[in-house]
């Protein structure tokens, strides 16, 4: 079996050699090599070795660590009096003609740091209404799932073909704005990255885009819907690509990219970019009278929830803020070690179901 703190601690040791001189540090490199495949008792392809050999090198030469946390012990504040104290954020909001509510809670948990961001956002482009939810859960720092939060709802609103083919507006916006971002940190020796699960609604008909391991559930008549896939590497399509692209997937712990990165797809990670994409896998669906409500979380929720109790648990309060705050202490209580980030939109098919009051919720 693979050992992540083999991994880990190769890469910290070969960080370590930058102070050395050259011929010493390339020869106790190469020695670090050959303990770590020992260890890792690994049969490389040998046309993907020597890529994966200099990409993980290039990383230690930068300083770069796989993912990692440093978990604390905390426990969330019932008050809620001062966020930036206790990490934790919740709020809600309501369409103008009360069919669509929604809410959103976010907690930083037992990480020292919040990688998890959100953004909600209504607009009407076209002469049509349109709402749009998303969840971005960063990793090895917080500037790519920050730079989606700012930008993606955004850039997609702006495209010229928004309305008129959502679908190739989603998958083209993605797409650019990982490039865009990439860009933005092509001076640094930072390399953020960071998942996306959105979903947009245009009159009545929903699209949900993942990239990475977020997820989006509805709730039809009851039952839990998933609306998107999580991109694991372990995935038979998804491993079929990274490794026809050149990449490995191997056992650290859980199932990497390279040994490294626990999804598939991902924005940013600019040295695994060739393996891990940003390309959105879309769903779409009719917000028909069976579609009760929505669930977007990031796998803080979704590694201790299963989709059946998260919808089972959101239908329990009428008001969703109430509904993402519960989702939200369930991860924690029930042992979630990441940021926990989720929002929940309710859509009621009869506007007087709903007696919001404008002054209790925030406003878009």
């Amino acid at each position: 079996m693979i050992c992540i703190a083999s991994l880990r601690s190769f890469i910290v040791r070969t960080a370590n050699l930058r102070c050395s001189s050259y011929p010493r540090r390339e020869g106790q490199i190469g020695r670090f090599w050959r303990d770590l495949d020992s260890k890792l008792e690994v049969n490389w392809p040998q046309k993907n070795y020597h890529k994966f050999r200099a990409i993980t090198t290039l990383m230690a030469e930068q300083g770069a660590t796989p993912e990692t946390s440093t978990i604390v012990n905390e426990l969330p504040e019932k008050d809620y009096a001062d966020e930036r104290e206790v990490g934790y954020a919740s709020g809600g909001w309501r369409s103008e003609d009360s069919r669509l509510t929604c809410g959103y809670s976010s907690f930083r948990g037992k990480r020292s740091s919040m990688e998890d961001f959100y953004d909600i956002r209504n607009s009407t482009v076209d002469g049509q209404t349109v709402n749009l939810f998303g969840i971005f859960d960063g990793h090895g720092g917080s500037r790519a799932a920050e730079y989606l939060k700012e930008h993606l709802l955004e850039n997609l609103i702006n495209h010229p073909e928004f309305i008129s083919d959502t679908r190739k507006a989603i998958c083209e916006t993605y797409k650019k704005t990982d490039s865009d971002f990439l860009d933005s940190e092509r001076n640094t020796y930072r390399d953020d990255g960071s998942t996306a699960s959105t979903a947009v609604l245009v009159g009545k008909h929903l699209f949900v885009a993942n990239v990475g391991d977020s997820r989006a559930v509805i709730s039809k008549a009851g039952k839990a819907v998933p609306l998107s896939d999580d991109h694991k590497p372990n995935r038979s399509d998804e491993r079929k690509r990274i490794e026809e692209a050149g990449g490995v997937v191997m056992w650290a712990g859980t199932w990497r990219v390279g040994g490294v990165l626990a999804m598939s797809r991902a924005f940013g990670n600019r040295l695994l970019k060739q393996y891990v994409v940003a390309e959105p896998e879309i769903q779409e669906d009719e917000v028909g009278e069976d579609m009760e409500l929505m669930v977007l979380a990031s796998d803080g929720l979704w590694d201790v929830v299963e989709n059946e109790d998260a919808i089972t648990l959101a239908r329990t309060e009428e008001e969703p803020e109430a509904a993402a705050r519960k989702l939200t202490e369930t991860a924690f209580s029930r042992g979630s070690a990441d940021n926990i980030t989720c929002i929940v939109v309710r859509f009621h098919h009869d506007s007087k179901e709903t007696a919001y009051s404008s002054d209790d919720h925030q406003s878009i």
